[in-house]
């Protein structure tokens, strides 16, 4: 059995975050997603204005009607920066005799190297991972970074339909009060609008 992890700050979450965490448990038979809210995101320290407590929130109004999707705070309850290697250590010990899988878009992939302890994420979870548009697909005979080359059998493609959507993008809509409907799900839009977490600029 196999579970998976979605980590990012899902300021806010959107459709594409659900679509891609639907077709990988889908193609994988997974067990379960959960959806990881990070507190403080190594590459983003001083970009993520949202509170965490608000970021877990709207994850969790946006898979309450999934049976396999949960929402988890573990990154949310450490101290410093949410360090996926701490992270797929810490579930995969709350989840034993489960094999573990990082779900992320391929341009995550691409720059994992930078991740801190990339190697040790790589023998300790599979990837699956899907395309975004505008980057090139790597089969089995292709030419893959010399970086991921030792770890190729951890990696599982998905084809998705993955839809383009920024969450950068949604809070400049957000900010000038333009109509983000259709590109999230109804409680979150409902939540953001109670709460105006991206009026407020």
């Amino acid at each position: 059995m196999m579970f998976g992890m979605m980590g990012g700050t899902f300021d806010p979450i959107h459709f594409g975050h659900l679509v891609l965490a639907e077709k990988a448990r889908e193609a994988y038979h997974l067990e379960k997603v959960l959806f990881v809210p990070a507190a403080i995101p190594p590459h983003k320290i001083g970009e993520v204005s949202t509170s965490a407590a608000n970021r877990l929130k709207m994850v969790e109004l946006a898979i309450a009607d999934h049976p396999n999707f949960e929402a988890s705070g573990v990154e949310l309850e450490r101290t410093g920066p949410s360090y996926s290697i701490d992270t797929v250590r810490q579930l995969k010990q709350s989840h034993p005799g489960m094999e573990a899988a990082l779900i992320m878009g391929f341009d995550s992939l691409l720059e994992l190297h930078s991740w801190k302890d990339y190697q040790s994420i790589l023998e300790e979870a599979r990837i699956i991972t899907a395309f975004r548009p505008g980057y090139p697909i790597l089969k089995k005979g292709d030419d893959w970074p010399a970086f991921l080359h030792p770890f190729r059998e951890r990696i599982l493609f998905l084809e998705a339909p993955l839809l383009d959507i920024s969450s950068t993008w949604l809070r400049v809509e957000l900010m000038y009060e333009r109509s983000i409907r259709y590109l999230v799900p109804d409680p979150v839009l409902e939540y953001i609008a109670e709460k105006r977490i991206y009026r407020d600029f």
